[in-house]
């Protein structure tokens, strides 16, 4: 599957998908049967036979909807997930920090197993690349740097990249990132603005069991959330006693508030994180190191251009306060499989421009509608005047009380409502 690199040979792929992150990686599975030679390109190589060492775990995580899963089982992938590395999550708790009103969400509600999975990015990425590896027309090069690119009216792109590769393709798929590299290159214009907050992200371990609940915490200062690990994999989880005391931890800070919590030795962050979170699962009992991550919502005001395509971060990042970035990042590749495949089936090639426009029409109007939602809840849950807090909470608790409404957002956070399932 990988390439190894011969200086300046000219190599010809079909597709080159540039990123070889969980949404590159998951767009390659989706295409993997359909004929054409694909190159995946990436910075850093990636082990797939990687092992985290007993009790710790990959600080960046995913909850995954059902939709999501739906399509990882569809390409392959969700097979090899190790299960022990799986946590499903039946239950969701959202209250008002500075107030009341509290919102319950409960798979139990919509006839569902879960509401979703928490998983570590790198065993869904681990899986992939294993999947990846079962398709002979699949080359993943690494390291690779995308230096520069030029196209021509009917001729294909020609690619550059910094270790001196000369690339030939039809298609060019940047799934690089917040910071795409092809995204720039090729002069996509974007919208964007930075949050003034950073989101602290680690691994804890909490006195009370979290029972498969994700939790979630408004603040005047941003939103803390707890999101269940399975621990089934750690040595403190002999006998059941480490069992589900594990959380990712998503903290939602103004910059120098981060700045604060980050000076803390492990001790005094553990105890100002359980006062924060009201002690809903007693105390903290250890923390794995910390890791603060600005946060900026970007949108890119084009997803295509001829023979070009964005998807994932590359083409929108939203604020992780629910969780849903990496789930549109999936639909994009579900969508964008769809419509190569599409106009393979109809002759029309694989970089018809009117079907890449297809995707853009099928995926903008709705990672603009999650943009905007996760735009209003942090306005909303901004520091208010007292009546505007009363209002809000009066808002949950009516939510929380009408089963139709609370039952059609369950929905559509679990990704049913638009994919139909």
């Amino acid at each position: 599957m990988s390439g190894m690199r011969e200086s300046s040979v000219q190599q010809d792929f079909d597709i080159a998908i540039v990123g070889g992150g969980m949404v590159g990686a998951s767009l390659a599975c989706a295409l993997g049967n359909c004929g054409l030679q694909i190159g995946v390109l990436d910075r850093a190589p990636f082990d797939p036979e990687w092992e985290t060492s007993a009790g710790k775990f990959d600080f960046r995580v995913s909850a995954i909807s059902p939709s999501s899963q739906n399509f990882l089982r569809h390409i392959g992938a969700w097979n090899e997930i190790t299960p022990q590395r799986i946590s499903p999550y039946l239950e969701m708790n959202v209250w008002d920090g500075e107030g009341t009103g509290v919102v319950h969400f409960d798979a139990a509600d919509v006839n569902a197993d879960e509401l979703g999975f928490i998983i570590e990015n790198r065993e869904i990425l681990r899986s992939l690349y294993r999947r990846m590896a079962d398709f002979s027309n699949i080359r993943v090069l690494t390291p690779y740097t995308v230096e520069s690119f030029k196209t021509t009216p009917q001729g294909p792109i020609t690619l550059t990249t910094v270790e001196g590769e000369t690339l030939s393709i039809d298609l060019l798929i940047g799934a690089d990132g917040p910071g795409s590299p092809v995204r720039k290159l090729a002069g996509f214009r974007t919208r964007e603005w930075d949050y003034q907050h950073q989101a602290i992200v680690t691994t804890v371990r909490t006195e009370l069991p979290h029972q498969q609940t994700a939790r979630q915490r408004f603040m005047d200062s941003g939103p803390l959330a707890f999101l269940p690990l399975s621990s089934e994999h750690s040595t403190e989880s002999v006998s059941g006693s480490g069992a589900q005391h594990y959380c990712s931890i998503v903290w939602s800070v103004l910059p120098q508030r981060a700045e604060q919590l980050q000076a803390l030795d492990d001790g005094a962050f553990a105890a100002e994180l359980a006062r924060c979170f009201e002690y809903r699962l007693g105390q903290i009992e250890w923390v794995d190191q910390r890791f603060a991550v600005p946060l900026r919502q970007r949108h890119s005001i084009d997803y295509v251009q001829d023979r070009i395509a964005l998807i994932g971060d590359a083409a929108h990042t939203i604020h992780p306060l629910a969780g849903q970035g990496v789930n549109l990042g999936f639909q994009d590749s579900r969508a964008l499989a769809g419509v190569i495949n599409e106009s393979l089936a109809q002759g029309t090639g694989v970089a018809c421009y009117p079907a890449l426009r297809r995707y853009q029409r099928q995926r903008k109007g709705a990672n603009l509608g999650m943009m905007w939602v996760m735009e209003g809840f942090k306005q909303l849950f901004a520091p208010q005047p007292l009546p505007v807090m009363w209002l809000r909470n009066a808002g949950m608790r009516g939510v929380n009380n009408f089963s139709p409404l609370k039952n059609q957002l369950i929905r559509r956070a679990m990704g049913l409502e638009a994919t139909g399932i």
